[in-house]
């Protein structure tokens, strides 16, 4: 099965998704839509990693918490490897270290390769712990035999890997291996791939066992212009990270950072359109600066100070002011959020410190 010409990343998703359905292929949980997909054979596919010199040589295994990939990390607690497993969607660090019980049973251990075990049996390993992954096992939802991946389209097997880089967990030569049915090997655009993309040096399917020799360079850290401000909330160790990165001197500004007025262009006093008086306005919730729309001299364009707002606020919040004030209007609003006690305050969710403006552009 063959992508048709001129698809995206997700146009590929779906016709994998929807080919595994329809060729009953796909395995529990099912329908496979928007998952890593598990597929008859998984158990089998992953036999095939005995073969790999890296995963005989390898002392600890980063496996995904993906059900197709259970019997990697069956394998690896029984060859007695560590196994990492990601904590799900990042929310309480990176790595869970799956123990399992002293004397544990081959039944003890099955369990502990699924999802209620990588929960039951799994200890939290610390930002400071010194944590060297011989070996990464991915999930894919498409795979190229020249190594280039798409997952499920939600950037976390590319943020993990980009943060164990990070956290200097891996390097360039530590080998990355996905698991997928045959079906799921197609070509792949190079045109599709970023920067950010991770890519992988074998598949292993129920059949097949390649070796993709790929050169393209594997992220060489976080970029940080690619995670918002949603995500950093989201992902406390982000957090810790970027202000390591921060002291050590690197550029650690965020996707919604880049919308910081400072980095745009001011618009001339002359070509500012005054907006117009509507009925209503004076009883409006949101407050013009003094003299900031009124005076001698040009039309400016106002600082719109907004307060009370709970400390949680996000930006779509300020994004929502009513625009009944400026429907036949092109304005910039500069908004300056401020804390309920009217001094500035820094945006939790981006950890950003005095002084953040919003610049919106409302459209006519």
């Amino acid at each position: 099965m063959e992508p048709r010409a001129g698809v995206s990343k997700q146009d590929i998703r779906e016709q994998i998704w929807d080919y595994m359905e329809s060729q009953n292929i796909a395995d529990f949980p099912r329908p496979v839509h928007h998952r890593i997909p598990n597929f008859k054979g998984s158990y089998r596919a992953c036999q095939n990693i005995r073969d790999l010199e890296v995963f005989a040589r390898a002392r600890e295994v980063k496996v995904d918490p993906d059900k197709p990939l259970e019997g990697v990390r069956l394998l690896a607690l029984q060859s007695k490897k560590t196994l990492l497993v990601p904590t799900p969607r990042l929310r309480t660090g990176l790595f869970n270290k799956i123990t399992p019980p002293p004397g544990a049973t081959k039944d003890t251990l099955r369990k502990c390769a699924t999802s209620q075990g990588v929960r039951s049996y799994s200890t939290p390993v610390g930002l400071d712990s010194r944590v060297l992954v011989d070996l990464v096992v991915v999930g894919s939802v498409a795979v190229s035999e020249k190594g280039w991946r798409i997952g499920k389209g939600e950037g976390y097997a590319d943020l993990e890997y980009a943060m164990m880089v990070t956290m200097g967990a891996v390097s360039e030569e530590t080998p990355v291996v996905t698991i997928v049915h045959d079906c799921q090997v197609v070509d792949i655009p190079e045109a599709l791939l970023e920067g950010h993309d991770i890519t992988v040096d074998y598949v292993l399917t129920p059949t097949r066992v390649i070796a993709t020799g790929c050169q393209r360079p594997k992220p060489t850290g976080i970029t940080w212009s690619k995670i918002s401000c949603e995500m950093m909330e989201k992902i406390p160790i982000l957090r810790r990270l970027r202000e390591r990165e921060r002291q050590a001197g690197k550029d650690v500004t965020l996707q919604d950072e880049l919308w910081h007025p400072s980095s745009l262009q001011k618009v001339p006093p002359s070509t500012v359109t005054r907006p117009q008086h509507e009925p209503g306005l004076e009883d409006d919730s949101v407050g013009a600066a003094p003299g900031s729309l009124e005076g001698e001299g040009p039309p400016r364009a106002a600082d719109i100070y907004v307060g009370n707002l709970p400390r949680d606020a996000h930006l779509e919040n300020i994004r929502k002011i009513n625009d009944t004030s400026f429907r036949t209007q092109q304005t910039w609003l500069l908004a300056s959020v401020l804390s309920p006690s009217g001094t500035a305050s820094s945006h939790r969710s981006c950890g950003i410190s005095q002084n953040f403006h919003l610049l919106v552009h409302k459209r006519a």
